[in-house]
C-alpha cells in the first residue's frame, strides 16, 4: 500500500501577531488541523520570514500532539489494552 499525505501550512499576519494553520491533505489523510502563534515584540524588527518559522513550528508541534492522541485512541480501541507508544 501506498499513501501521501502533505501538510499545507497557512499564514495570517496582522504585523504584531503571525498565525498558521498546519493541515494535514490528501485523499486519505486524517483530516487533522494544527494550530500555531507568534508575536512579534515592539523592539524587534518587523521581519514577517521570523514569525511565520516560529507559528509554523508552533502549529506543527500541535498538529504533531493530535496525530499522535489520534493514533494512541487506535490503537487503544484496535488491541483493547492501554494505549502507549514508544517514542
Amino acid at each position: 500500500m501506498q499513501n501521501q499525505w502533505d501538510v499545507q501550512l497557512s499564514f495570517s499576519e496582522d504585523g504584531v501577531q503571525t498565525v498558521c494553520e498546519a493541515t494535514l491533505v490528501g485523499p486519505q489523510a486524517p483530516g487533522l488541523h494544527g494550530h500555531g502563534e507568534s508575536t512579534r515584540s515592539v523592539d524587534d524588527r518587523p521581519l514577517a520570514r521570523i514569525g511565520e518559522e516560529l507559528a509554523a513550528s508552533r502549529a506543527l508541534e500541535d498538529l504533531s500532539h493530535r496525530l499522535r492522541s489520534q493514533a494512541d485512541g487506535e490503537i487503544a480501541d484496535e488491541g483493547h489494552r492501554p494505549a502507549y507508544l514508544i517514542y
